[in-house]
């Protein structure tokens, strides 16, 4: 069987950036940049107020008390018409541009106003209060770089430099079909022997999330003219993604009928549990990825191999967040496959991140994934580990792509 790192150089190797698309900024959240994003002005575009108070020149207020004639006032907005000559002031308000002369503001807790003559009580220094003409970006200048998954704060930025529409790279579209006589879709009546099919809405749900747009093929019979009417129809898709029937049983006819239609699968089984029957090919220009019919088994293999290949075709690198953290409770040794337990994260521990793997762990147990925090790696033929060893683990709400 397949190594879980082979498995998913193999799959990432099949894949790259989809071509660029311009949208606009107020609709590029989660999109992935597909160049530099350069300032096309400079903010702020003149040295400017930081507080309310009083332009000065500091050569004017740095003997205390120092009484300084009031000349005018300047709001936001607005400019002042002529340089400050000495001994002047102008009042000033918070986002307003210095007048010509002015190199200090004196807030305005910190004066008395007399009439047209303002008393300074604290000594002013040149730059006191003063945002200078660029400090957050200049025009030319890199604000974002290609490549990164756009934030809100991100849009704001961009948004500031004056980028009202943005070159990111298109959304990878993404088939998902299930297949099986025995799931109908929720909501559709059920009959015998019949269970309601989470896979296809489950990983729908991951493409979403992950950036991609999920086309939802429904579910194919466990026939060959139903699943070839059903592959069919992923024409045009970036990936095309078949939840169960990729194992060896009579009925597990996916690999059959894409062999039939001119696919050339790479592997199919991998060292793993959850997750040992993974699929992967072409089939002509479009790669496929099968995973296991079981539920959790399935979102398991999307987040170590449908994550990344959605990442790598939005311009990312394809890797798999992870990080450490200190056992809660023992594990057993590990056999001969790679393991991925779920667990629960409890951050508050005296040495940093704790993580407990649940007591069951059945595949079957899909209520068990949607209350894990993360997954637990457990490398082949693991020895045994008691509390506090330090573990690898795979936190599930990393960034926008949570399962």
């Amino acid at each position: 069987m397949l190594p879980v790192a082979e498995a998913r150089t193999r799959i990432l190797a099949a894949f790259d950036p989809l071509p660029a698309e311009t949208v606009p900024v107020g609709d590029a959240l989660g999109r992935v940049l597909a160049e530099d994003l350069l300032a096309r002005v400079t903010q702020p575009p003149a040295a400017m107020s930081a507080m309310d108070g009083y332009a000065v020149r500091a050569h004017d207020a740095g003997a205390v008390p120092a009484r300084l004639r009031l000349v005018g006032e300047v709001p936001a907005g607005e400019a002042f018409p002529r340089a400050l000559g000495a001994g002047e002031a102008v009042r000033i308000f918070t986002g307003a541009p210095l007048p010509d002369g002015a190199d200090a503001i004196v807030i305005q807790e910190n004066t008395e106003r007399d009439g047209d003559t303002v008393v300074v009580h604290t000594a002013a220094q040149a730059g006191d209060w003063v945002r200078p003409a660029g400090l957050d970006f200049r025009e030319g200048e890199p604000g974002l770089p290609a490549g990164r998954r756009l934030t809100a704060r991100d849009i704001g930025l961009a948004a500031a430099m004056n980028r009202p529409w943005l070159n990111v790279h298109r959304r990878p579209r993404v088939a998902v079909l299930a297949t099986g006589d025995e799931i109908v879709l929720p909501g559709e009546p059920l009959g015998p022997n019949q269970i309601v099919s989470s896979n296809s809405m489950g990983l729908c749900a991951f493409v979403s999330a992950c950036g991609g747009e999920p086309v939802h093929l429904g579910v194919a019979p466990d026939t060959r003219a139903g699943l070839t009417e059903r592959i069919a129809a992923a024409k045009g898709c970036d990936l095309l993604v078949t939840a169960g029937g990729a194992s060896v049983g009579a009925h597990d006819l996916v690999h059959r009928v894409l062999e039939e239609r001119g696919a050339e699968l790479d592997f199919w089984k991998i060292a793993m549990r959850p997750g040992k029957p993974l699929m992967f090919g072409r089939l002509g220009a479009t790669p496929v990825l099968g995973l296991p019919g079981n539920p959790v088994a399935g979102l398991v293999c999307a987040t170590l191999f449908l994550r990344p290949a959605i990442d790598v075709m939005q311009g990312g690198e394809g890797t798999v967040p992870r990080m450490r953290a200190v056992l809660g409770a023992p594990l057993p040794a590990n056999g001969e496959r790679e393991s991925y337990l779920r667990a629960s994260i409890d951050r508050t521990g005296p040495h940093g991140p704790e993580v407990t793997a649940f007591e069951k762990q059945d595949s079957s147990v899909l209520s068990r994934l949607a209350r894990a925090d993360a997954l637990i790696r457990r490398p082949i033929r693991a020895e045994p580990a008691p509390a506090g060893t330090a573990v690898e683990i795979l936190p599930l709400d990393h960034g926008a792509c949570r399962i």
